[in-house]
Protein backbone atom coordinates (compact mmCIF):
# COMPACT_ATOMS: atom_id res chain seq x y z
CA UNK A 1 0.00 0.00 0.00
CA UNK A 2 1.56 3.01 -1.07
CA UNK A 3 1.26 6.13 1.18
CA UNK A 4 0.98 9.23 -0.58
CA UNK A 5 2.08 12.49 1.13
CA UNK A 6 -0.30 15.02 2.75
CA UNK A 7 0.05 18.95 2.59
CA UNK A 8 1.53 19.73 6.49
CA UNK A 9 -1.91 20.94 8.35
CA UNK A 10 -2.52 21.05 11.95
CA UNK A 11 -5.16 19.18 13.40
CA UNK A 12 -5.86 18.02 16.84
CA UNK A 13 -4.16 19.23 19.37
CA UNK A 14 -2.10 21.41 17.13
CA UNK A 15 -5.20 22.52 15.46
CA UNK A 16 -5.10 26.30 14.56
CA UNK A 17 -0.99 26.19 14.77
CA UNK A 18 0.70 27.88 11.32
CA UNK A 19 1.86 25.54 9.49
CA UNK A 20 4.26 25.38 6.66
CA UNK A 21 1.80 23.43 4.32
CA UNK A 22 4.35 21.65 2.55
CA UNK A 23 4.08 17.64 1.52
CA UNK A 24 5.20 15.43 3.60
CA UNK A 25 4.57 11.77 4.16
CA UNK A 26 5.34 11.52 7.98
CA UNK A 27 3.41 13.62 9.93
CA UNK A 28 2.40 14.09 13.78
CA UNK A 29 -1.23 16.51 14.85
CA UNK A 30 -1.12 17.08 10.65
CA UNK A 31 2.61 18.48 11.20
CA UNK A 32 5.52 17.93 9.39
CA UNK A 33 8.67 16.83 11.35
CA UNK A 34 9.33 20.78 11.54
CA UNK A 35 6.36 22.61 12.45
CA UNK A 36 5.96 19.80 14.67
CA UNK A 37 9.22 20.46 16.28
CA UNK A 38 8.50 24.09 16.13
CA UNK A 39 4.91 23.66 17.65
CA UNK A 40 6.65 21.25 20.82
CA UNK A 41 8.95 24.26 21.96
CA UNK A 42 6.66 27.47 21.22
CA UNK A 43 3.02 26.69 22.41
CA UNK A 44 1.97 25.72 25.90
CA UNK A 45 0.57 22.89 24.40
CA UNK A 46 3.65 21.89 23.18
CA UNK A 47 5.57 22.28 26.34
CA UNK A 48 3.17 20.25 28.57
CA UNK A 49 3.91 17.36 26.13
CA UNK A 50 7.44 17.63 26.40
CA UNK A 51 7.05 17.78 30.09
CA UNK A 52 4.86 14.81 30.12
CA UNK A 53 7.17 12.64 28.12
CA UNK A 54 10.29 14.10 30.13
CA UNK A 55 8.73 12.60 33.35
CA UNK A 56 7.56 9.54 31.30
CA UNK A 57 11.04 8.73 30.44
CA UNK A 58 12.60 9.77 33.29
CA UNK A 59 10.19 7.92 35.76
CA UNK A 60 12.57 4.65 36.31
CA UNK A 61 15.48 7.05 36.92
CA UNK A 62 13.65 9.13 39.66
CA UNK A 63 12.29 5.85 41.62
CA UNK A 64 15.48 4.27 41.57
CA UNK A 65 17.49 7.46 42.72
CA UNK A 66 14.47 7.58 45.01
CA UNK A 67 14.68 4.10 46.66
CA UNK A 68 18.76 4.39 46.42
CA UNK A 69 18.35 7.71 48.76
CA UNK A 70 15.68 5.74 51.33
CA UNK A 71 18.28 3.24 51.62
CA UNK A 72 20.87 5.03 52.69
CA UNK A 73 18.60 7.21 54.47
CA UNK A 74 17.52 3.98 56.58
CA UNK A 75 21.30 2.45 56.64
CA UNK A 76 22.90 5.06 58.10
CA UNK A 77 20.03 5.72 61.00
CA UNK A 78 20.48 2.05 61.67
CA UNK A 79 24.21 2.55 62.15
CA UNK A 80 23.85 5.88 64.06
CA UNK A 81 21.42 3.44 66.63
CA UNK A 82 24.40 0.46 66.66
CA UNK A 83 26.87 3.40 67.60
CA UNK A 84 24.81 4.87 69.86
CA UNK A 85 23.98 1.69 71.62
CA UNK A 86 27.69 0.77 71.94
CA UNK A 87 28.61 4.26 73.65
CA UNK A 88 25.55 3.80 75.77
CA UNK A 89 26.29 0.40 76.63
CA UNK A 90 30.13 1.27 77.04
CA UNK A 91 29.31 3.99 79.95
CA UNK A 92 26.68 2.00 81.61
CA UNK A 93 29.56 -0.60 82.04
CA UNK A 94 31.78 2.02 83.08
CA UNK A 95 29.40 3.67 85.66
CA UNK A 96 28.80 0.43 87.28
CA UNK A 97 32.02 -1.20 87.50
CA UNK A 98 32.48 -2.93 91.35
CA UNK A 99 28.44 -3.02 91.64
CA UNK A 100 26.85 -6.39 91.75
CA UNK A 101 24.69 -7.71 89.32
CA UNK A 102 21.21 -5.58 89.26
CA UNK A 103 19.22 -8.85 89.38
CA UNK A 104 20.86 -11.57 91.64
CA UNK A 105 23.47 -9.77 93.23
CA UNK A 106 26.69 -11.58 91.90
CA UNK A 107 30.21 -9.96 92.09
CA UNK A 108 31.28 -7.36 89.54
CA UNK A 109 33.12 -9.23 86.54
CA UNK A 110 34.68 -7.76 83.56
CA UNK A 111 32.28 -9.57 81.20
CA UNK A 112 28.99 -7.84 83.34
CA UNK A 113 26.66 -6.41 80.39
CA UNK A 114 24.28 -3.53 79.90
CA UNK A 115 20.67 -5.19 81.20
CA UNK A 116 17.45 -3.29 80.26
CA UNK A 117 14.54 -3.28 82.79
CA UNK A 118 12.11 -2.37 80.21
CA UNK A 119 13.52 -4.19 77.02
CA UNK A 120 14.79 -2.21 74.23
CA UNK A 121 13.04 -3.74 71.57
CA UNK A 122 9.52 -3.30 73.25
CA UNK A 123 10.23 0.49 74.45
CA UNK A 124 11.67 2.74 72.13
CA UNK A 125 11.90 6.39 74.10
CA UNK A 126 13.58 4.71 76.96
CA UNK A 127 16.20 2.03 75.26
CA UNK A 128 19.07 4.83 75.92
CA UNK A 129 17.59 5.98 79.18
CA UNK A 130 20.36 5.49 81.76
CA UNK A 131 17.41 4.89 84.43
CA UNK A 132 16.68 2.14 82.17
CA UNK A 133 20.26 0.34 82.32
CA UNK A 134 22.39 -0.94 84.73
CA UNK A 135 25.33 -3.88 84.64
CA UNK A 136 23.60 -7.65 84.89
CA UNK A 137 25.90 -10.44 84.73
CA UNK A 138 25.37 -12.44 81.98
CA UNK A 139 23.33 -15.31 83.53
CA UNK A 140 20.84 -12.73 84.46
CA UNK A 141 20.77 -10.69 81.08
CA UNK A 142 21.01 -13.58 78.28
CA UNK A 143 20.25 -17.39 79.44
CA UNK A 144 16.89 -15.71 82.49
CA UNK A 145 16.24 -12.96 79.76
CA UNK A 146 16.46 -9.75 81.94
CA UNK A 147 15.95 -11.77 85.25
CA UNK A 148 12.70 -9.12 85.50
CA UNK A 149 11.15 -9.64 89.06
CA UNK A 150 14.35 -9.09 91.47
CA UNK A 151 15.78 -6.46 88.98
CA UNK A 152 11.95 -4.81 89.70
CA UNK A 153 13.01 -5.51 93.48
CA UNK A 154 17.03 -4.26 93.58
CA UNK A 155 16.28 -1.11 91.01
CA UNK A 156 14.59 1.10 93.75
CA UNK A 157 17.55 0.81 95.92
CA UNK A 158 19.90 1.18 92.81
CA UNK A 159 18.53 4.49 91.72
CA UNK A 160 16.06 6.10 94.28
CA UNK A 161 12.22 5.44 95.05
CA UNK A 162 12.00 8.62 92.88
CA UNK A 163 13.70 7.76 90.20
CA UNK A 164 12.13 4.63 89.65
CA UNK A 165 9.00 6.52 89.90
CA UNK A 166 10.15 8.48 87.03
CA UNK A 167 11.25 5.20 84.96
CA UNK A 168 7.52 3.32 85.22
CA UNK A 169 6.07 6.56 84.44
CA UNK A 170 8.16 6.78 80.86
CA UNK A 171 7.44 2.81 80.70
CA UNK A 172 4.06 3.86 80.81
CA UNK A 173 3.45 6.51 78.26
CA UNK A 174 5.82 5.11 75.60
CA UNK A 175 3.22 3.30 73.68
CA UNK A 176 1.02 6.35 73.30
CA UNK A 177 3.62 8.35 72.21
CA UNK A 178 4.12 6.98 68.65
CA UNK A 179 7.61 7.61 68.76
CA UNK A 180 10.24 7.45 65.97
CA UNK A 181 13.92 8.29 66.35
CA UNK A 182 15.39 10.68 64.05
CA UNK A 183 19.32 12.04 63.54
CA UNK A 184 18.82 15.14 65.83
CA UNK A 185 17.83 13.29 69.14
CA UNK A 186 20.04 10.54 68.27
CA UNK A 187 23.35 12.79 67.81
CA UNK A 188 22.57 14.92 70.73
CA UNK A 189 22.49 10.81 72.70
CA UNK A 190 25.32 9.86 71.50
CA UNK A 191 27.07 13.22 72.43
CA UNK A 192 25.51 13.06 76.08
CA UNK A 193 27.03 9.66 76.04
CA UNK A 194 29.69 10.08 74.97
CA UNK A 195 30.48 13.04 77.45
CA UNK A 196 29.85 10.89 80.33
CA UNK A 197 32.45 8.64 79.66
CA UNK A 198 34.76 11.29 80.17
CA UNK A 199 33.33 13.01 83.45
CA UNK A 200 33.72 9.52 85.01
Amino acid sequence: MNIKPKPCKAINKAKGFESCGKETLKRVYGLCSSCYAKWLYTTDEGKAKIEKLTLKITKPKRELEQAIKENKKNKSLSWLLINIKNTCHEYIRLRDKGKPCISCNKPWHSDFQAGHFYKAELFSSIKFNELNIHGQCQGCNIYKDGNESPYRVNLPNRIGVDKFREINYLASIDKQLNFKWDRLKLNDIREYYKQKIKDL
